[in-house]
């Protein structure tokens, strides 16, 4: 007849761990319903015959402009802080920034 392994010191401090860890991740698989969800930008588009021009703006504030020329690539104008000085960013694409959350 086979024995159970003997609780060593180091075994009988893991326990509660690993029974705190199966815990967490049964009760974090629901938190992600629980979370609030990303504001999406709204974003208004004006084209002439030179450029399309996109508005990005989360709770009506404007954080970046999507400037894409009729020859050449497109570009970001981005306010990455709320100070209304905008950066020329070359990227597919640019983060809303944290600070068009503030109320």
């Amino acid at each position: 007849m086979s024995r159970w392994p003997r609780m060593t010191s180091s075994s009988r401090t893991m326990a509660p761990l690993t029974s705190l860890l199966v815990a967490l991740l049964i009760t974090g698989a629901a938190l992600p319903a629980l979370a609030q969800p990303a504001e999406q930008p709204s974003i208004t588009s004006q084209q002439d015959g030179q450029r399309t021009i996109d508005e990005c703006r989360v709770n009506g504030k404007l954080y970046a402009i999507r400037i894409v020329p009729a020859n050449g690539k497109p570009y970001f104008l981005y306010d990455d802080n709320g100070d209304g000085d905008f950066t020329r960013v070359e990227a597919p694409s640019v983060a809303v920034p944290a600070w068009v959350g503030q109320k």
